[in-house]
Parts: C-alpha cells; sequence; structure tokens
C-alpha cells in the first residue's frame, strides 16, 4: 500500500504559469500600436524540392500592417512571378511547383518588412536553400587485403548532402553491422578496426547514407575483406579464449591513434552547442579509451560518452568548458595520449533585450540592447529598417551605445526600433516600438470571476489591465483599505496576486485596482477554498489463493461541492471492469482470482481540482500455496500496523493514547513510534513525537498549547516498521502566551544602507496561539537611542536608511493572540557594508626563491574599511617569461592574507619570468581600490618534468627512448640526464648515467643482458639544477602473465624445467644404446678396420686412418658436441648403419648363445650400400642423435 505523489505534469504547469507572470504589458489590439512579428522562419530555411516552398512572415498592429520582401538585400517583386504569392492578411510566401519550375532559382536570403503608419518592423534574415541528396559515385572496389591483427579503416565519403545525411553500416544484404570497442564507426562515417579478425571476412561492408528530407537511402558498393592470416582455421572457441591473439599468432602491439592522427590537435566549438571529441585507436589487443581534462574534472552534468567510450560529448558548451582534454589508450603492451585544445566561441547571445516602450507624452524612457559573444559583437541601430544614422534627426532621442535614450517624448516619436548585435559567428536581430498613448486604465479580463482552489495550495488570481502612463495596481479582500503584498501575498508585474498557501480565511471577494493620472479602473475575483479529496482507507497489499475472491478497499473523503470520481489502474494503465469484477463507491471487488488479475491496483480519486492515488499490489498464488498474505509465506516480517487508536484522559498539556497491536509476524515488536501532524503550520507532515517499548499499547503524550493534533503509531521488530497505523481523531489544546522566542536572530547588511534581520520562525508546538507573529526591536548600540520596533508575520524585517556598518543591539519577541513571549535578549547586528575606500601602501615585494615572494604593507585606517576587514588580497599575473618566444598565460591569479595581517607570503610562482602585483583590502562587500602596481621577476628555477616519456622496444636488442620539452623550462636549459639501471625480479644491476644536450630527444640503449627489464628515470636541466623527474620501465616479455617473476624463473631456473630433463634423459638413453652396438662391434667384427667394408686399403699417407678413423667433409654430418664416439673413434652415419642392417637383419649373420657374432661378414656394392642406409635412416640410433640436434 502506497500513497502516490501527484504527477509531475501538475508541477511543470505551474512552474511555466510562474514563468510567465514578469511578462511585459502589451496594447490591447483595439488601441493604434506600430506593427509587432508574431511568426516568421528559421534563420536557416532548408526545404523539401518535392513541395511548394513556404517562408513564413506574419504580425499584428493596428491598422493591420502590409507586407513586402528583399531578396539577396534588394526588393522581391512578388507580382512579376505567377509561381509566387502571399497569403491573405499575412506576410508568408508560397512560391508553387505544380506548373513546373526548379526550386533551386529561388535560393537566396529573404527578409520580410511589416508596415503601417507608426512604422516598419522586420524578421530575421531567411536564408533559403533545397535539400539536395546527391547519387553515390560510381566505383569498382577492390577487395581489401589485410593482415590479421592489423589496423584498418574503411572511407565512406558520402555525397555532400543538405543537410548531412546520416551514415550507417550494413553488408550487401542489409544486415547490420555489429560493432563493439575493436569495430566502430567515426563521426565522419567512416569504419575503423582497431584489428581485423579473421572472422571479419565472414561479411562484406557497405556504407549507408539516409536523407532526411527525401526519405531516401543510398547504399555504397560493398568493400570485401581478405585477411591474410597464420591460422587459417576460424575456430569459434577461440573468441572466448582468454588471450585470442597469441592462440591466433597474431603479434600483440602497443596502441596508436587512427583518428585523430599525432598526439595534438584543436577544436573551435561555440557556446550552447555540443562539443564532441573522438579517439579511435588501433592496437592488440584492443585498447581502453579513458576520457581527462587537465587542470580539472569533466563536467558530470553534461558530459556523457559515446561508441564504446572512444567519443566524448558535452552538451551546451560553456566558456568554462574550454580547455585542454586528453585521450588515453592503453592496453597491456603500453599507452599513448592525444591532446585536444578546445576553445569555445560564441554567437552572440542576449544579456538585455530590448523591449516594447510604451509612453504618456511627456515622459522619458530608454530601449537598451546588451548582447554578449566571442568575439565581442558590434550593436547596430535602426529605425523602420533603416539605419539610425540616416533617420532624420529627433532632438528627443539619444543613442549612447547599446542604449537610447528617449526625453519628453511626444506622439511623433512612435516609431519600430532594431537592434542588430553580430559577430563571425552570427547575428541576433530584436525589434521594439515606442508607442506613445493616453489612456486611462482599463480592465481586459470578463468581471467577477469566479475561481474554485483546494485547501493549501498555491493559486494565483489574475488582473490583466493597461493604461498609459503605465497604471499601478493594488489588490484588496472584502473591501478592507490595506494593500495585499508580502507575507501570504506576491504582485507580479503583469497585474497576477500569488496566494502561496491558501487557507480557510482567504476565501472572500479580491478586488484589483488600477490607477494612474487619468483615472482607475478595478475588477473584483471571488476565491472560493475547497477541501482537499483524501484516500483515508487505502488498498492493502494482499496474497490470494487463485479462485478465491478478492476486495481492495478504497474509502475517499473529499469537498461535498464538489464532483468525486473514483477509477482505477491495473499496472498504471486503465482497467477494463469485467464480468469478474465489481467496483463501488469504496472498493473493487475481484471473483474468481486468475493469475492474470496479479498486478499493482492503483485507486484514483478525483474532482474536477484535484485529486489523490493510492496503490497495492496483489499477489496471486497456485493451488498448493496457503499463506493469506505475502509475509506468512515467511519464517520472520515486518509487523502488521497497529489498530484501532484512541484517545482518553483529555487535559490540557496531555492525553493517553492507546492503540491494540498487529501481529508480529514471527518476529517480536521492540518499540513503538509515535507520531503527530498538525493542521496549521505544516499540515500533512508527519512528525515523530515519542517512542515507548514493545511491551506497552498505551501511553501519556505531553502536548503544546493550541496544536490540532492527530497521532499514529508505528510498529518496528528486528525486520523492519510496519505501516502506519490509520490517524487518530484529532485534538485541539487551548492556547497560551508562547513560552519561547525564536532563534538565530541575526542582523546583516545586503546592502549598504540597510539592515536585514532575519530569524528562524517557531514551529506549530511552540507558538501556543493562533495568530502568531514577532515584534522586532532595535537601536544603535553606541547611542543608547529609544527603541525602534514593528510587527512581522514573516521570518524577516529590513531597516533602511541606515549608516554604513555601525552595530545594532536587536530583539526579536514572539507574541500571539493569549500574549507575549519572555522577554528576549539583545543581538549584535550590523548595518551594510560599502566599498573601501583605501588601498595599502608602501607596498614591498622581496624575492625568497624561483617560485616565491614575500610581501610587506602598511594597514589602512579601521574608516577606511567601511565594513569587517575580511582579509588583504593580492593579485598578481605572470607579464611574461624571460625566454624567448614562450607563451605565457597572463590570467590573474590572487593569493589572500585574513585578518589584520601587514605580511605574507605568495607561492608557486614560475621561475624565469616578470611578474606584476596589486594589493586590496577586502571586506564583506567586496574589494577596494588596488594599490600601485609592483613589478618583479623570479630568478630561474629547476625544470618541470620532460613531457611524454616513452619507451618502446622494437626487438630483444635495443630500447628507444623518446621524450618531449618541459613544459616549463623555467630557465635556460642545459640538458638532460638519463639514469638508467637493469633490474630482475629483486636484484638490481649497476646504475648507468647519461648526459644530453638541451636538443636531444631521443636516445637508443642497446641491451647486454635480454633477460632483464630497464628502469629509467629521465630529468631536465637549468643552471640551478636538476629538475622533477620521470620514471618508466621497459615493457616486460610479450608471453608471460607476471612480467617480472616468471620472465626471471624461465631462465634462471631451466635446469628445473620437464622439457630439459626429458632431453637429457633421452640424450643419455641414445647414448647408453651406441655403448652396446660399439661393444658387440669389439667382440666381433672390432678386428677389422672399417675401411674392409668398402675394400679400400688403410694407405699410410693420411695419418688418421691408421687407427681406421677418418674425417666427414660435409658439415651438416660434424659429431655432435660431447657426444660419445664409436670405439674405431667415428660417428659415421652411412657405415653405422650398414653394420646394424647387415648384422642384425641378414640372414647370414647369427649370434651364438653367449651374444658373440658368427658368420661371414658380407661385402655390399656401393649402390647397395646406399640403398640400405637410404632404408634404414629412420630407425638408425645415430640418425635420431642428429634428428635431435
Amino acid at each position: 500500500m502506497a500513497r502516490q505523489p501527484p504527477p509531475p505534469w501538475v508541477h511543470a504547469a505551474f512552474l511555466l504559469c510562474l514563468l510567465s507572470l514578469g511578462g511585459a504589458i502589451e496594447i490591447p489590439m483595439d488601441l493604434t500600436q506600430p506593427p509587432t512579428i508574431t511568426k516568421q522562419s528559421v534563420k536557416d530555411h532548408i526545404v523539401d524540392p518535392r513541395d511548394n516552398i513556404l517562408i513564413e512572415c506574419e504580425a499584428k498592429g493596428n491598422p493591420a500592417p502590409s507586407f513586402h520582401w528583399t531578396r539577396n538585400s534588394r526588393f522581391f517583386n512578388i507580382a512579376k512571378d505567377p509561381r509566387v504569392s502571399m497569403r491573405r492578411r499575412s506576410g508568408t510566401l508560397v512560391i508553387d511547383f505544380r506548373s513546373g519550375g526548379r526550386p533551386e532559382e529561388y535560393e537566396g536570403e529573404y527578409q520580410c518588412f511589416a508596415r503601417n503608419k507608426f512604422g516598419t518592423a522586420l524578421s530575421n534574415r531567411i536564408r533559403l536553400q533545397v535539400s539536395k541528396s546527391p547519387l553515390w559515385p560510381k566505383e569498382n572496389l577492390d577487395p581489401v587485403v589485410v593482415q590479421e591483427g592489423a589496423p584498418l579503416t574503411l572511407q565512406c565519403n558520402p555525397p555532400p548532402g543538405l543537410p548531412s545525411p546520416v551514415i550507417f553500416w550494413m553488408s550487401s544484404s542489409m544486415e547490420p553491422i555489429t560493432q563493439d570497442k575493436r569495430v566502430s564507426q567515426g563521426h565522419n562515417g567512416d569504419l575503423y578496426f582497431s584489428n581485423v579478425m579473421l572472422q571479419d571476412m565472414q561479411t562484406d561492408y557497405s556504407c549507408n547514407a539516409r536523407f532526411h528530407f527525401t526519405h531516401t537511402i543510398q547504399q555504397k558498393n560493398p568493400f570485401t575483406l581478405k585477411v591474410l592470416t597464420n591460422h587459417p582455421y576460424n575456430d569459434s572457441s577461440l573468441r572466448n579464449h582468454p588471450d585470442m591473439y597469441s592462440a591466433r599468432g597474431v603479434a600483440e602491439r602497443t596502441p596508436s591513434f587512427m583518428y585523430p592522427q599525432g598526439t595534438a590537435s584543436s577544436q573551435m566549438v561555440l557556446r550552447g552547442m555540443d562539443l564532441l571529441l573522438e579517439c579511435i585507436a588501433s592496437g592488440v589487443p584492443t585498447p581502453d579509451i579513458a576520457w581527462y581534462k587537465k587542470g580539472g574534472d569533466l563536467p558530470s552534468d553534461k558530459a556523457k560518452f559515446e561508441n564504446f567510450n572512444k567519443a566524448l560529448r558535452i552538451t551546451n558548451v560553456s566558456e568554462e568548458d574550454s580547455g585542454e582534454y586528453f585521450c588515453l589508450a592503453s592496453n597491456k603492451m603500453g599507452s599513448i595520449r592525444h591532446t585536444i585544445s578546445v576553445r569555445v566561441k560564441a554567437a552572440p547571445y542576449w544579456l538585455d533585450e530590448p523591449k516594447n516602450l510604451i509612453l504618456a507624452p511627456g515622459e522619458d524612457g530608454r530601449l537598451v540592447c546588451r548582447a554578449n559573444g566571442n568575439p565581442k559583437p558590434t550593436v547596430q541601430w535602426m529605425v523602420n529598417g533603416e539605419p539610425l544614422q540616416s533617420a532624420p534627426p529627433n532632438p528627443n532621442r539619444e543613442v549612447a551605445g547599446d542604449t537610447i535614450i528617449f526625453r519628453d517624448t511626444q506622439i511623433s516619436s512612435r516609431a519600430v526600433y532594431q537592434c542588430n548585435t553580430s559577430n563571425e559567428h552570427g547575428y541576433l536581430l530584436a525589434n521594439a516600438f515606442v508607442s506613445v498613448l493616453d489612456v486611462p486604465p482599463r480592465m481586459l479580463s470578463p468581471r467577477n470571476q469566479l475561481i474554485r482552489v483546494i485547501l493549501y495550495n498555491r493559486t494565483r488570481l489574475d488582473c490583466p489591465f493597461f493604461g498609459s502612463p503605465i497604471p499601478t495596481l493594488r489588490w484588496f479582500k472584502n473591501g478592507q483599505g490595506s494593500n495585499l503584498d508580502g507575507g501570504n501575498y506576491h504582485v507580479y508585474e503583469n497585474g497576477s496576486l500569488e496566494i502561496k498557501m491558501i487557507r480557510k480565511e482567504d476565501q472572500g471577494i479580491y478586488t484589483c485596482v488600477a490607477t494612474n493620472i487619468l483615472g482607475k479602473a478595478e475588477n473584483q475575483v471571488r476565491l472560493e477554498v475547497k477541501d482537499p479529496t483524501r484516500i483515508y482507507r487505502m488498498p492493502e497489499d494482499q496474497v490470494a489463493k487463485r479462485g478465491t475472491t478478492v476486495q481492495l478497499e478504497c474509502r475517499v473523503k473529499h469537498d461535498p461541492s464538489l464532483k468525486l470520481t473514483v477509477s482505477w489502474l491495473k499496472d498504471d494503465e486503465p482497467l477494463y471492469i469485467g464480468n469478474r469484477m465489481k467496483k463501488e463507491d469504496d472498493s473493487l471487488t475481484i471473483f474468481g482470482v486468475a493469475e492474470r488479475d496479479q498486478g499493482s491496483y492503483t485507486c484514483v480519486a478525483s474532482t474536477e481540482l484535484d485529486q489523490d492515488l493510492a496503490k497495492a499490489y496483489l499477489t496471486v498464488l497456485a493451488d498448493q500455496a496457503t499463506p493469506t498474505n505475502r509475509l506468512a509465506a515467511l519464517p520472520k516480517g515486518r509487523p502488521d500496523r497497529p489498530r484501532d487508536l484512541e484517545l482518553t484522559d483529555l487535559a490540557e498539556r496531555s492525553v493517553r493514547l492507546t492503540w491494540i497491536p498487529g501481529d508480529d509476524n514471527n518476529s517480536p515488536i521492540t518499540d513503538y513510534v509515535v507520531q503527530f501532524e498538525e493542521d496549521q503550520f505544516q499540515p500533512g507532515v508527519w512528525h515523530d513525537h515519542s517512542k515507548y517499548p514493545g511491551s506497552v499499547n498505551s501511553a501519556v503524550l505531553r502536548l503544546s498549547p493550541y496544536v490540532n493534533y492527530q497521532f499514529r503509531v508505528i510498529a518496528v521488530n528486528e525486520v523492519g516498521s510496519s505501516h502506519p497505523s490509520l490517524p487518530s481523531e484529532r485534538y485541539r489544546t487551548s492556547g497560551a502566551p508562547p513560552e519561547s522566542n525564536p532563534g538565530d536572530v541575526k542582523g546583516e547588511g545586503t546592502r549598504k544602507n540597510n539592515m536585514e534581520i532575519t530569524w528562524t520562525p517557531m514551529n506549530a508546538t511552540s507558538a501556543f496561539g493562533p495568530n502568531l507573529r514577532y515584534i522586532v526591536k532595535w537601536r544603535r548600540r553606541e547611542t543608547r537611542e529609544a527603541w525602534n520596533n514593528v510587527t512581522v508575520w514573516g521570518s524577516r524585517y529590513v531597516v533602511g536608511q541606515t549608516p554604513v556598518y555601525v552595530p545594532y543591539e536587536i530583539r526579536v519577541q514572539a507574541e500571539n493572540d493569549f500574549g507575549k513571549g519572555p522577554e528576549p535578549e539583545s543581538v549584535i547586528g550590523y548595518s551594510g557594508e560599502d566599498y573601501p575606500r583605501a588601498a595599502p601602501t608602501e607596498v614591498k615585494v622581496r624575492v625568497m626563491n624561483s617560485t616565491a615572494i614575500s610581501l610587506q604593507w602598511n594597514r589602512v585606517y579601521p574608516d577606511t574599511v567601511q565594513g569587517q576587514l575580511r582579509e588583504y588580497r593580492a593579485y598578481y599575473w605572470r607579464e611574461s617569461s624571460l625566454l624567448k618566444n614562450l607563451w605565457v598565460s597572463q590570467k590573474r591569479q590572487q593569493a589572500s592574507f585574513p585578518g589584520d595581517r601587514l605580511r605574507g607570503v605568495v607561492s608557486r610562482l614560475f621561475p624565469y619570468s616578470n611578474y606584476k602585483l596589486e594589493m586590496v583590502v577586502v571586506n564583506g562587500r567586496g574589494d577596494g581600490p588596488r594599490s600601485e602596481t609592483k613589478e618583479f621577476t623570479t630568478p630561474e628555477g629547476v625544470p618541470s618534468a620532460p613531457r611524454r616519456f616513452r619507451v618502446r622496444q622494437p626487438n630483444l636488442e635495443t630500447i628507444n627512448l623518446e621524450w618531449d620539452h618541459p613544459e616549463h623550462p623555467n630557465g635556460i636549459m642545459t640538458g638532460y640526464t638519463l639514469k638508467y639501471v637493469a633490474f630482475n625480479g629483486t636484484k638490481v644491476g649497476k646504475q648507468i648515467v647519461e648526459n644530453f644536450s638541451p636538443n636531444q630527444t631521443k636516445f637508443t640503449v642497446q641491451r647486454t643482458d635480454p633477460v632483464s627489464r630497464y628502469r629509467f628515470t629521465l630529468s631536465a636541466r637549468t643552471q640551478v639544477g636538476s629538475g622533477e623527474a620521470v620514471t618508466e620501465e621497459s615493457p616486460a616479455p610479450p608471453n608471460e602473465a607476471t612480467p617480472t617473476a616468471a620472465y626471471t624463473n624461465n631462465q634462471a631456473d631451466i635446469a628445473t624445467q620437464g622439457w630439459f630433463i626429458g632431453l637429457m634423459c633421452a640424450i643419455a638413453l641414445l647414448v647408453l644404446i651406441l655403448l652396446i652396438v660399439c661393444f658387440i662391434k669389439r667382440s666381433r667384427g672390432g678386428k677389422y678396420p672399417v675401411r674392409e667394408k668398402k675394400d679400400v686399403p688403410l694407405g699410410p699417407e693420411d695419418p688418421k686412418e691408421e687407427d681406421g678413423s677418418f674425417d666427414y667433409s660435409d658439415e651438416d654430418n660434424k659429431p655432435l658436441q660431447g657426444s660419445q664416439t664409436s670405439l674405431d673413434g667415428t660417428i659415421k652415419q652411412q657405415e653405422s648403419d650398414d653394420s646394424l642392417v647387415d648384422y642384425g637383419e641378414g640372414g647370414e649373420g647369427q649370434f651364438n648363445e653367449d651374444g658373440s657374432f658368427i658368420g661371414q661378414y658380407t661385402v655390399k656394392k656401393d649402390k647397395e650400400e646406399t640403398e640400405g642406409n637410404e632404408s634404414s635412416e629412420a630407425t638408425s640410433p645415430v640418425n635420431a642423435i642428429y634428428s635431435l640436434a
């Protein structure tokens, strides 16, 4: 169960109503008046070439104005063109093409002139353009070939349309291209791939342009991608692989910008427009984009991210949005950033738009035309469409820049004035007429209107009037003589009377009286106050079984003179009352509840003046469910509301409240909270009164005098609070004089000649009686003069015509119809401050170091402060740098020295610069006059850190370093110092120091250790010393999750790796096999030299052959280093193979039981020998070793 707040349109409508109350008074149309433009086309008027052209211009005036047009600043003769006509009683142009013609022939700049005998009004200059949707040029697009992982841009280049078309990408089969942070469309319409993947070949890509006026879509010939890859199979399982790129063999890359190019760019935007900044980066993995503003935060209320964070949009740009923004593109390989300098310019915008001037003969007046912009706009005055300089002279008129002053105006002074203010970004044109009339007051609304309003609401009574001179308007109630303005009433410029909170006593007849020197007029409005519509028994949340009957109560209290309508909503839509439902005045009954009946039900009680809403939720359970409410199914729940509240033992200052507890829902009630509401000061608002233990259900409540109480009770357990009980009956206590006075009494000046006395008003429980008011007393503190006093019903009073900043004694005493409160204590307040009259003198500047100065000055005389001395303030600005061609910001800065001080320190200055400084005295009103300007120069300092220090590692042998010069050199640069050190885990090598010239911004480090990483520290130097350092580290090896420790362990602990142990075991096994074979050869055939197989004698000419050994001439078959040799001193592939084949596979060779060889060694021919080698190479142990090597 919940009471619904009023719909938002109620507040919006009232706000719109208030905004219209301060509007200018208009001349009734039955009186003569110059023309006024009431409707016109927009400045940039784009039309559909298929329709007739309409250029709007409407105006009012008396007599009715006539119209004519100019085209491109020349008179446009409508009568000579049969296609062009002008609507009757209007200046709207209609250009008809039904009988032929080209709309493009009528493009140009149009301006409408509305004229009668009292003047001429002008429209804006309307630029007419015909919408264009040119065709896409024919082109044949070759397939785009790209390596997987590389960046790619597919350019759209749409034909230039008017207005610009909307761009989107689809396939040739009209399937939308899925976009994400890797693949997305830029603001220029191009499609960007941060890195291309194999799956991008699965579709083609076609750029589409949608043209607004013609409602057509043009499609460019599609692009076809051909992706070159090291992994030709598009395994979909790799898309979710934690390291997708490595799994597909794509090399990882640091980010680089695809758009915009370079490291910096600039952008200009007009005030009030949207600023769109865009950064699109390539890289592997796909980079993330983050946005920052230099020197501040992004405007959270206006900034939003678009296109997967690649675009930053700032809406409704203002001057404070200018500055440097930068986007940071980063992935695990590194990061880069791009700086965008944003300049905010402004087309002219109004500060003070000229308004129509209605004067009586002999009166003075002025027209003000004040606008701002960037650059500063120029102001041009015209009268009746002609430059003011060429108009006939008028002795009663004086032009002073953006103001025209009229003195002693006469009937002949009537005219329409135009103010045109413009700069390079646009213009503003405003019409304002001067009308000279002699008219007695007159009422413009029907007489004796009836206004009905709901109690406690805000309302307004309208009384439109006119007269010249402009009448003064006053309101009276029930014929009483006092004017209604102030307190609960407020009168607006157009005559409307606002009543801030309607009470019963506000009912009656209100009379408005308009008076000028020619007479007076009056009108009456009858106000009736009605009781509000309230649902006092609201529908409750219910849980029902399917097929049962549910009743939702909705009992309403309303004003009997208003017609009440009760309706129901289901899920915020009108409820259809079918056969299973019965709607009565105070309930809704649902028979045979079904699952579709589940939802929220809202009771809407409305009259023609107001409405009230209450909502409850119905839950429908399946047949097996047994609970009767939503909470019973839970082990514990919030308690049910207390009920049957009763008031007994009624006394002047107390009453006993008793209630019946509700079900605790399996969680004991711990507390009861008693709340009260009163109907005088804050009706409908409930306040906590007292709290009692959960074991009681009756309490004596202490009450305040003259309060119309109503009580309710809330039960609390460990789960939460119950819904409030239904309210008790009301009980009003008798009145008494106030026992206290208002608190927080203050006296402060809002102007230099006044003092505003304020206090915190007393609430209903401290008023103690009807008609609460306050007696305000004040007097000068030092003079001990008689007290001034006044009675006030609000919470402030302004004392006028006071001297500047003098102390006053102030007292505020509460009073009601039963008497006055206790005598209040005096509070000291001060009248308003004026600007200080003197500046600090003898200002001395001493330079302390390159970034700080000390100041010393003489204090000003106290009587020149003219207020409370808040601080001495130094304004200083950087005039120039001692470095040539270095631009500096001359923005003024300030340093504050609170209190009555004679010295201070200004720090955070820029070294090596010329500064200027001025001192002022500051009080509560503002700054005093400025002292004599002092100039000083700061000495040379140390530079700021080098900018954009970048470390790149193109390969394992070199590391490239790049940097930019410091943003603030702070002196003459003498060079850079680079310190770097290798580190591997916790081990750190020896530090190396390099010094560079001031112009060097690159350096390459030759790595001596391919395992370790490097830490680089770079600083700039001046003659004073080294400045702030910036530190970066070389990138981690690409295939390791933990960049430092994992890489170190792979190198340092290689002996513990499984693959190494396996390799060593395999080599040992093969060596063992060789030893066994050699042993066999030694046992049987070792007595024969190897050459005997080839039948070649061992000559003495080769000394190596004396023992039967020889060298291989083939470099590829050299023995393995560290391997075992055979017993005859050789490792010869072919001969070893032959031996094993012949002995192991030949039919003639046999072994004895003891393993010795018997049989004849068979000599083969060279050809057979070669064939044997080829057939046995795969299984030869020696060949196995070679294959491993």
